[in-house]
């Protein structure tokens, strides 16, 4: 009798507090994007990590922000490649090319997204708190999130938004300042030298959504320098660097 009388108090209690928990994730949405979103459900989908997907009525298709993180990572690149197209009338497609590269990449992306709070906002399976703050999964939902105001507001508020409120945390003079490319370093290096080099990638981490990429580079055959990335050509940048560093040709 008890538990009769108490289920409908506790299912009250519950959906208060549901209630509460949307009107909060609304109001942080809010403050991010500088005006209220219009489809809640398209953000919250945007912050749910694949560790967290729920089942569908769909056999076999889990839903995460895996699909909206595809979308962002296009809307992003493009307004970016725009961005840089016309602010830089004079510059080769390589420079766009690997300024660009350097704006969208994994790292910076992580660090943008702890920048605006999404952190806090992201729904993952509770074994992973505490997650390396290197973790692609704050850049994966930052670019989820990107989809999701794209499919809420349109490209020309998304447009806005990335320039005023992502491109804002960028020092574009620093960025080509530091503009160099390790790797030719290294080789044109050993050709001076007389020396055989070569990268190979010895490890990859993680699945195939959120993988990282072991390179080592050899000189003469031998171990020289070891570097890390989400790309195989960020990881072969980073062991470049690293043997760099050793030969002070920085």
């Amino acid at each position: 009798m008890a538990k009769r009388v108490l289920q409908p108090i506790i299912s009250l209690f519950k959906s208060t507090e549901n209630e509460i928990e949307e009107k909060k994730f609304k109001q942080a949405i809010a403050h991010i994007l500088g005006e209220r979103p219009s489809n809640l459900r398209v953000y919250q989908l945007a912050f749910r990590h694949t560790s967290a997907s729920k089942e569908t009525a769909i056999q076999g298709f889990r839903e995460s922000n895996e699909r909206l993180e595809y979308l962002g990572d296009s809307v992003l690149g493009m307004v970016v490649a725009e961005f840089l197209f016309t602010k830089y009338p004079y510059k080769d497609e390589g420079f766009l090319t690997e300024i660009r590269s350097r704006i969208v990449n994994r790292e910076t992306l992580n660090q943008i997204s702890r920048k605006l709070g999404l952190d806090r906002l992201i729904e993952y399976d509770g074994n992973r708190r505490g997650m390396s703050p290197r973790s692609s999964m704050y850049g994966d939902a930052l670019e989820a999130f990107v989809g999701a105001i794209y499919l809420d507001k349109g490209f020309t508020f998304t447009r806005k938004f990335i320039i005023k409120k992502l491109l804002a945390h960028y020092d574009l003079d620093n960025i080509i300042q530091n503009n160099v490319n390790f790797k030719s370093l290294v080789i044109e290096w050993a050709q001076r030298e007389g020396k055989d080099v070569r990268f190979e990638i010895v490890e990859e981490r993680g699945n195939r959504h959120h993988r990282e990429f072991i390179s080592r580079l050899l000189v003469d055959d031998e171990p020289f320098a070891v570097g890390n990335g989400y790309t195989k050509k960020k990881a072969e940048q980073s062991a470049a660097e690293k043997a760099c560093e050793q030969l002070e040709l920085k």
